[in-house]
């Protein structure tokens, strides 16, 4: 499967869930007693699992790296002092190391995406469960850019769809993942719609001028290369674009220095809630 970064995990998950919790209302957190958290990485869902349950919660990962972060996001919840310290596991989506029925509610955040076999892993959730399993995977293909530098989002447009297309695993899945959950025998509850926005606007941080730096010299397009040449991408239209990247990249720091620079991603999330079938 691919793997991330816990530096990248909290930046592309940052703030998610802050507005609003309404779309994991079908996972009725309230009740449950046992929540297992697969793929957990450095613990974005996990906290917000242990802030709307009093059961206990368990976070999974394959990476062992990133599970002192989920614990110690865990340890920062407001009153957890009162609660143990969120148990940890390292184990494998595909093969957990829990017992069939040992907890009641199975979740995962953009774990499925990044895995070859998606429905192998439901499948295993489903085992593992004794009644729910919900997945928050988004769409990656439908991401939408909204930039007062007007030729950012055709360009990142173009630069994502290569991207993209040159990946293995099917990182559009969100908005299909009723068919994964069907497919591995889960009677499918719910499905809704979770628009994760990220922002810059002034005053810009440390990491907005450096994405802004990495654009200007074409330094993103030049790391994803190989997977974008792995699409119908050429040599010379890559040379192309990465051309019109960093003209834009230079744009954008333009506009930071004179403060009028402001860019929306809007990553669609997609909540399936699917019940183990007795």
């Amino acid at each position: 499967m691919r793997a991330f970064s816990e530096a990248y995990l909290r930046r592309t998950r940052a703030g998610m869930w802050a507005d609003s919790r309404d779309a994991l209302a079908d996972l009725e957190l309230a009740s449950r007693e046992h929540i297992l958290d697969v793929g957990c990485g450095s613990g974005e869902l996990t906290r917000v699992l242990a802030e709307e349950s009093s059961g206990t919660v368990i976070g999974c990962d394959a990476d062992r790296s990133l599970l002192e972060y989920t614990r110690g996001s865990i340890d920062d919840v407001p009153g957890a002092s009162s609660k143990q310290s969120v148990p940890v596991v390292q184990g494998d989506a595909t093969r957990l190391p829990f017992a069939s029925d040992s907890v009641d509610l199975v979740t995962c955040q953009a774990l499925l995406i990044n895995l070859p076999d998606p429905v192998t892993a439901v499948e295993e959730f489903a085992r593992v469960s004794s009644d729910l399993v919900a997945a928050i995977e988004p769409d990656n293909g439908a991401v939408t850019i909204d930039s007062t530098v007007p030729q950012e989002a055709t360009l990142e447009h173009r630069a994502r769809k290569a991207y993209l297309d040159g990946v293995e695993t099917d990182v559009t899945l969100g908005v299909g993942a009723r068919d994964v959950f069907e497919t591995a025998g889960l009677d499918v509850v719910s499905t809704h719609r979770y628009d994760h926005d990220r922002t810059i606007s002034p005053p810009y941080d440390e990491h907005a001028l450096t994405v802004a730096r990495r654009k200007a010299t074409g330094a993103g397009l030049a790391d994803d290369r190989a997977t974008m040449l792995q699409s119908d991408l050429t040599g010379a239209e890559y040379d192309d674009l990465r051309s019109e990247w960093r003209a834009m990249g230079r744009d954008v720091i333009e506009a930071m220095q004179d403060g009028q620079y402001e860019r929306t991603e809007t990553v669609p999330f997609y909540v399936t809630v699917g019940r183990v079938q007795s």
